[in-house]
């Protein structure tokens, strides 16, 4: 059992490391769009992962909203975690799902390049969403939206054991672990085929790392607190989010620094590489026609 000054310092130190990965993982929005305005060129990163991440904060963030503002939410999560019934959301976790939202848009904007003047691939705004993704974007929308309509036919089902608006929540944020693990591929494929990072900001993922660890230390410290690790899995999106980045971080981080470390591309003065420049027609499985010289 800790004492009463140990639980006010794990508090407190749990409150710091929140607003830390905050400013951490908030930061990381910045050095992409950054790097986009400064080559005058979206080249290098993909509308599939923008978009994704986009679709993914605003289900993350209404999630996160209604766990901790709406009392009759909170009320039917204690009821379904009775021996940890406070759920593990703090106010920096809205104020970051909220400040992900309008960075997101304005990086995802930037491949509208007519919008910005920037290009993509060496084209004036063109961009196209692969099907796979997109199909995966529709999917999530009917999901939650199946999942509301049952609720809504359930009439709230507290009493008779029907679906309840928690479980909206909960698929809010299942949908974000979906979007999380499969948001990165496109991106790690795409340095894959170019065997290069050009163009893909290394800086946002060395502070998404540093969010990623802190946010589960936090989620850490916040179980051990209630004397329950149930607080983990009744927090399923901040857990998986924090592992999954993790090692998306660690996967990026090794393209940049050692597999790819030579193979930058050269950047003409179009903002495109020479010779490096894929159409985005080309399809990721095209293997034989996505061999570029560097």
């Amino acid at each position: 059992m800790l004492s009463p000054d140990a639980v006010h310092f794990l508090r407190a130190l749990s409150r710091l490391l929140g607003w830390i990965y905050t400013l951490a993982w908030s930061l990381s929005f910045y050095p992409q769009p950054l790097l986009n305005l400064n080559r005058r060129s979206t080249t290098g990163s993909t509308i599939d992962y923008v978009s994704l991440n986009t679709l993914g904060f605003t289900v993350y963030t209404i999630s996160t909203a209604a766990l901790f503002f709406s009392p009759h939410i909170r009320a039917q999560y204690a009821a379904r975690n009775p021996v940890s019934p406070e759920p593990t959301v703090r106010a920096n976790d809205v104020v970051f799902g909220a400040h992900a939202i309008f960075m997101c848009v304005v990086t995802v904007s930037m491949f509208w390049g007519r919008l910005w003047g920037l290009e993509q691939g060496g084209r004036v705004g063109k961009w196209r969403l692969s099907k796979g993704v997109a199909g995966l974007m529709v999917g999530v929308i009917v999901g939650v939206g199946f999942t509301v309509l049952r609720v809504v036919k359930d009439g709230d089902g507290a009493r008779t054991g029907g679906w309840q608006w928690i479980d909206v929540v909960y698929a809010f944020g299942y949908a974000k672990l979906v979007i999380t693990v499969v948001k990165y591929i496109p991106q790690a494929w795409a340095n894959y085929k170019r065997k290069s990072t050009t163009g893909w900001s290394i800086d946002q993922m060395l502070l998404d790392l540093t969010g990623g660890i802190f946010s589960i230390a936090q989620l850490v410290i916040d179980s051990s607190l209630q004397n329950d690790w149930s607080g983990l899995t009744g927090n399923p999106v901040k857990l998986v989010l924090g592992n999954v980045s993790i090692c998306f971080d660690i996967l990026f981080i090794t393209q940049h620094y050692w597999l790819y470390r030579g193979a930058r591309g050269v950047v003409g003065e179009a903002g495109h590489w020479k010779g490096d420049v894929e159409d985005e027609r080309t399809s990721l499985l095209d293997h034989g026609d996505a061999r570029h010289q560097l």
